[in-house]
């Protein structure tokens, strides 16, 4: 499917990007305003005699990987255009290493939900589902698999399940019956930053746990693009051969290091904030009559709400009101299961901290209500 903005997505943008108050996202921004804001933060941080990276080594991308190794707490990272590269990267270089082209996963990972089958058409791995849900991989899924497999694939946190995270005690125990089975760990972190704060623990301590680890720069801290796979540094070496065979090596990548770095500049220290507010508008809409919080009280900044209403009238009428009033509720509402129930993933970023429970709940409560009348 190819990605092309359709007449309605660009009047969508326009109508929340001219909303006085925002609750789930962030307020959309053209290309002319992010070139600025880069333009702004190159000013204030990159040396004038700075030289552009080459085919992605040294200037900005390679403080960008040393910083992201020092965050996480590992001896190197490396920088990549996807993280779909990414992970088939660090897939391929455990597979070499344990010897088993065999991985064990959740259903419901991002290999096997949004990637077109690449982990097996393109990196010729088998993948093994440990689980069915609902929930995370348990130390009991790993023990009772009938089958072997080399390298064990764990989703911090577990989107498609409401952004779930486990607790410490569990993810210790599912880490360690993946070690007593001579497993390989790779941690698919593409919302880990965000994660710390339901563990307590400082990411270098949740990341020490595994092999490998993938990061994302623009999921939770709102950058262009750009992944990272950090690593031991022996992981990382082999991870550049792999990269440049999968395409992964463009001329120059400096946009996309300086706008990651000013991510992590910006947001990154902003997000155990928005991992507290989370609570509270997941309150807020609890009180909403019809209404269900998934997790009812947020792992992450994320969560979903459901309601048992078509997913074309919720979004027709929220854009409505956005249009109408100049408050943008939430958006991407779906259907994936019975018809007529509908779910979104809240995000709870800046703007959404203005926002108290009662504000949240009387102006979804209208919402559903107008919903409700327009069927």
């Amino acid at each position: 499917m190819a990605y092309i903005r359709s007449d309605e997505q660009t009047r969508r943008l326009r109508v929340i990007r001219g909303c006085d108050r925002i609750l789930s996202g962030v307020r959309p921004t053209t290309v002319v305003e992010r070139l600025a804001n880069l333009t702004a933060y190159a000013q204030d941080r990159v040396d004038p005699d700075e030289w552009p990276d080459l085919y992605a080594d040294g200037g900005a991308v390679a403080r960008l990987e040393a910083r992201t190794a020092e965050l996480l707490g590992t001896e190197a990272a490396l920088l990549f255009p996807t993280g779909t590269m990414a992970q088939q990267v660090a897939l391929r270089c455990h597979a070499g290493a344990t010897g088993s082209d065999v991985v064990g996963i959740h259903p419901r990972a991002h290999p096997l939900t949004y990637e077109r089958g690449a982990i097996s058409i393109l990196s010729g791995l088998r993948p093994l589902t440990l689980t069915q849900g609902p929930g995370q991989i348990t130390a009991e899924d790993i023990r009772t698999s009938g089958e072997r497999f080399g390298t064990l694939f764990y989703e911090l946190p577990l989107r498609d399940h409401g952004f779930v995270l486990p607790e410490w005690d569990e993810l210790i125990a599912t880490v360690q019956a993946a070690r007593d089975r001579d497993a390989a760990l790779h941690l698919d972190g593409a919302r880990l930053w965000e994660s710390s704060t339901h563990f307590a623990r400082d990411l270098t301590e949740i990341v020490d746990l595994f092999d490998s680890v993938y990061v994302s720069y623009y999921k939770g801290l709102g950058a262009s693009a750009g992944a990272a796979l950090a690593g031991s540094a022996e992981l990382i070496e082999e991870a550049h051969a792999w990269r440049h065979r999968y395409g992964g090596r463009p001329f120059q990548v400096w946009p996309m290091a300086l706008d990651a770095l000013a991510a992590l500049d910006r947001t990154l220290p902003r997000l155990p904030t928005y991992v507290g507010h989370a609570a509270t508008v997941a309150a807020g809409l609890a009180r909403v009559p019809e209404a269900t919080v998934f997790p009812v009280v947020p792992h992450t900044h994320q969560f979903q709400l459901w309601l048992p209403y078509p997913a074309e009238l919720l979004a027709r009428v929220g854009l409505e009101i956005a249009a109408e009033r100049g408050v943008w509720l939430a958006g991407g509402w779906s259907e994936p299961g019975l018809p007529g129930r509908s779910f979104a993933e809240i995000t709870v970023a800046e703007s959404a901290l203005e926002w108290t429970a009662d504000q949240v709940a009387d102006e979804f409560g209208a919402f559903v209500e107008r919903v409700r009348k327009s069927r």
